[in-house]
């Protein structure tokens, strides 16, 4: 090799010990969002929503998979236990801040990098239209009234998001938590149906969750726990005003992903969320629905998940349900 070509190859070598590995742009082949549910319910349909807007904003294929089980145990644990390389997302709810109170799950928010905080719903007190409650100060008298174990109320498993809901209602009322009998059911849909039936004196659920039955006639809700009354059920009033009551309770949903994720993932699907959230599309489809529209990111979604998981540890040890 003469003088000329072994300067050559030595510029070569040193340009390559120096050169920086070329990555194609994140996402590069498709994204899963887990689903801690089954198919058809809030978390699932919302779900998709987002996933086939993101599709069109990243131009990349999002998949939306339903690991339902444990009270959401399964589906969470799934989304904690997956590869962080930003391919492998999940829808969580409210759950992630309870179920290690019951001992449920190993899991709490901080084992999540949260994304965004893109929904909120208020917890509702609904009866059967043949119900004798045509308020719900009427329903917290008789409750107050009667023995213990003579109204039977429904809306997730126990110790799950609407069952704390009716024990901080109650708390908050001065009555023991557990004077109402809770029947565990797999979500709000379900419980709808045992109302029907007349299995449960009432259902503690999302008022979205019992639209159809509303809006046929069969079921009628009393009050909603927001500070506000909805737009979609402008009669239907709020706790406070309709008993006095100062309790609240919010379900919620993040899109999220395992702790340790790229930064440039991150950042790129917070951003495309962001958009995406904002458009006239989203907030159509939430609006017809009764979804709460939400937007909590960064350090905001962190302080939020954790007052959360403060508030449901003190209602479940005074419910008994903390392990």
């Amino acid at each position: 090799m003469n003088v000329r070509n072994r300067l050559l190859a030595g510029l070569i070598a040193v340009a390559s010990a120096f050169a920086v590995p070329v990555h194609a742009a994140y996402p590069d082949h498709p994204v899963t969002i887990l689903v801690p549910w089954g198919a058809g319910g809030p978390a699932d349909t919302l779900a998709r929503l987002i996933g086939s807007l993101l599709e069109r904003e990243l131009n990349q294929t999002f998949v939306v998979v339903n690991r339902a089980g444990g009270s959401g145990v399964v589906g969470h644990a799934a989304m904690k236990e997956s590869r962080p390389d930003g391919y492998t997302l999940g829808l969580a709810t409210v759950e992630i801040t309870m179920l290690h109170w019951a001992g449920l799950g190993d899991f709490n928010q901080n084992d999540f990098t949260t994304l965004a905080i893109v929904n909120s719903d208020a917890a509702a007190v609904m009866v059967n239209a043949d119900s004798p409650y045509k308020t719900a100060k009427e329903l917290i008298l008789d409750i107050k009234a009667k023995p213990a174990g003579t109204f039977k109320a429904s809306g997730s498993g126990q110790g799950g998001i609407y069952h704390l809901a009716l024990a901080g209602w109650l708390i908050d009322e001065g009555v023991d938590p557990n004077k109402v009998q809770w029947i565990p059911s797999q979500g709000g849909a379900p419980a709808m149906k045992d109302l029907l039936a007349h299995g449960t004196d009432f259902v503690t659920a999302s008022l979205p969750e019992g639209q159809a039955l509303i809006d046929a006639g069969r079921v009628r809700g009393l009050a909603n726990m927001d500070v506000k009354r909805l737009a979609l059920y402008p009669n239907v009033p709020t706790l406070k005003e309709a008993t006095g009551s100062n309790w609240t309770t919010l379900t919620w949903r993040a899109l999220v992903g395992p702790k340790g994720m790229p930064k440039e993932a991150t950042e790129r699907l917070v951003t495309a969320l962001r958009k995406v959230t904002q458009t006239k599309e989203y907030k159509d489809f939430m609006e017809q629905r009764g979804y709460g529209i939400a937007w909590i990111e960064g350090q905001d979604a962190v302080v939020f998940e954790n007052k959360a998981d403060a508030e449901f540890g003190r209602i479940m040890k005074a419910t008994g349900l903390a392990k």
